[in-house]
């Protein structure tokens, strides 16, 4: 079973040497403790408060070849796990512009995969440019998808992760105390509705009037919650993880087999692993999992139900 470590971190404002130094041991110590994966927090470099920190993201944020990640590769490396980064982001064909993002390193120290968040909150969108992609990362574990603090509200980010194979979705986040009843009801609900491990880790720590208060949870493919640290305070919560649980959950729970015939075309550009949906899907006749459908007219150019 895949454990993954969840660190529960308080940033140094504005100075990513320090928060970085700060995370190399906790990588290390992941990694003794027989991890297969550490995720910080979102924007655990710089901090997020972006009345102080917006101003100056542009000399903050950095490539995925600057010092930040380059440490980081290192680190995993060396304790041999994956690290979930979430760092303010420039990439190579949009320089000067900065995505709020997350980078996926993998045990050899490469850089896996990136993440965009999408749904940008309050203030990001005067500072960052949203994400447009939903991609999947394969692991020596299983199929993760990520998705960063405000993406979590909208029910279609983590449902086209799960679309696409994701069996853990990973959700780094500086999600603000006052907020605090939204994550006990979004951590869950995402969970249930897609069958799906969601993993979110916290920010704590207080910004000027920005406070967020951890509360790091996991939550298992019925969205109960297998873990959480309960005390506002820093930390680290090690969990360990069953799959399996995916498939007896999806077999019976089968939220994403059930879905209505209409909703299965509401995401046209994405393609499900598992073929729930393939667009388009001539071949879904053929396809037993689809059985309670092979009566159905196909749906039309306009995409209505006959």
């Amino acid at each position: 079973m895949p454990k993954i470590t969840l660190a529960q971190f308080e940033s140094k404002l504005c100075d990513p040497p320090a928060n970085v130094v700060k995370a190399i041991p906790m990588i290390r110590q992941a990694g003794l403790d027989g991890s297969d994966m550490i995720m910080f927090p979102e924007m655990f470099t710089t901090g997020y408060e972006l009345s102080i920190v917006g101003p100056r993201i542009t000399e903050l944020a950095e490539p995925v070849n600057g010092p930040t990640i380059t440490a980081l590769r290192e680190a995993a490396k060396q304790a041999g796990v994956y690290v979930v980064a979430p760092i303010a982001l420039y990439h190579d064909d949009r320089p000067g512009v900065p995505f709020n993002s997350a980078v996926l390193i993998d045990r050899e120290g490469n850089v896996a995969g990136v993440y965009d968040k999408q749904h940008l909150w309050a203030l990001e969108r005067f500072y960052f440019r949203g994400g447009n992609g939903t991609p999947v990362f394969q692991t020596d574990f299983g199929t993760i998808g990520i998705m960063i603090c405000y993406d979590m509200g909208y029910p279609e980010v983590a449902r086209m992760l799960a679309l696409q194979g994701a069996q853990i979705v990973l959700c780094p986040s500086a999600w603000c105390e006052p907020d605090h009843d939204v994550w006990d009801i979004n951590v869950p609900a995402r969970a249930l509705e897609n069958t799906v491990f969601l993993c979110a880790v916290n920010r704590y720590g207080r910004e000027q009037d920005l406070y967020m208060g951890g509360h790091s949870k996991v939550c298992d493919p019925r969205g109960r919650v297998v873990a959480e640290l309960p005390d506002e305070g820093e930390g680290v919560l090690n969990v360990e993880i069953d799959l399996a649980d995916v498939v007896s959950n999806r077999q019976t729970s089968p939220y994403l087999r059930d879905r209505s015939y209409t909703a299965r075309y509401c995401c046209p550009d994405v393609k499900c692993r598992d073929r729930i949906i393939v667009f388009p899907s001539k071949e879904e006749d053929d396809d037993p999992a689809l059985v309670s459908y092979k009566n159905r007219k196909y749906i039309s150019s306009s995409r209505s139900v006959p």
